[in-house]
């Protein structure tokens, strides 16, 4: 199998300007060219973005009622489970949401599978470890958009599931209380191609 690396082309007039008009490396001004981004005010908002550059985290769908759950959780000191992938999305996504609920004084607990035991995604043996742990919030992030069966089996212990994902989504979603994914087909979030540790709050 012959494969071949493709490159943008190199418009080394325009990454020359960008690089000594903000004095950065022509390295990250060939990047911003090649992004489409060169207008000073548009390379300020990608370089240091604050949170009125965000989009709008309501416009994805189910975020109200996540939001409201985790406040539920808060406020009865309730245990909570987050369920991640193995990669590095899930690990960041895994660290960046406990970081945050202990923060708010929450008891929170993480399971990352084994990729060789465990396989990818949500199992049923853990959903029984959770249940047996005595959880009854799972959340999870950067997996669980098309786990139909094993969100069934979490919701027949009484675990309620927050779904948090970026992957593409069944014609099926799983009756979990809310689905978190930028790709749904109803979402009215600008952008779609979110990594997973943006769409877990």
């Amino acid at each position: 199998m012959n494969n071949k690396w493709e490159y943008y082309k190199f418009n080394e007039k325009e990454v020359n300007k960008i690089s000594a008009k903000l004095g950065i490396s022509k390295l990250l001004a060939n990047i911003l060219v090649n992004r489409g981004i060169q207008k000073e005010e548009q390379i300020k908002v990608f370089l240091e973005p604050t949170r009125n550059n965000f989009h709008d985290p309501f416009l994805l769908p189910d975020m109200e009622i996540a939001t409201n759950r985790i406040i539920d959780a808060i406020n009865n000191n309730e245990k909570i489970m987050i369920y991640g992938d193995y990669d590095v999305d899930g690990i960041t996504s895994i660290s960046v949401l406990k970081k945050f609920l202990v923060e708010r004084g929450l008891q929170v607990d993480s399971f990352i599978p084994n990729r060789l035991e465990d396989g990818y995604g949500l199992n049923k043996k853990a959903i029984e470890n959770i249940a047996q742990k005595g959880h009854k919030l799972m959340i999870t992030v950067d997996c669980g958009i098309s786990a139909i069966d094993e969100i069934e089996y979490a919701n027949s212990f009484g675990i309620q599931t927050i779904i948090t994902d970026h992957h593409e989504p069944l014609e099926e979603l799983p009756k979990a209380i809310a689905v978190i994914d930028p790709k749904r087909k109803d979402s009215k979030y600008p952008f779609s191609q979110l990594a997973g540790v943006r769409s877990s709050f």
